[in-house]
């Protein structure tokens, strides 16, 4: 997260870009689903059982 903030009249800045990556082992598990997604499934499940 870069704060911008206004420079001396006449200054020019150029932007850096930080590269942020996080490697994952493959044999790491799925993460859990938010609550949302978890509230909507059971809820289209419960609809799909009607």
């Amino acid at each position: 997260m870069t704060r911008e903030h206004t420079l001396r009249p006449g200054i020019t800045w150029d932007p850096t870009v930080i590269r942020v990556e996080t490697v994952v082992p493959d044999d790491t598990p799925d993460p859990r689903p938010n609550r949302a997604t978890r509230r909507a499934l059971r809820r289209a499940k419960r609809k799909a059982s009607r």
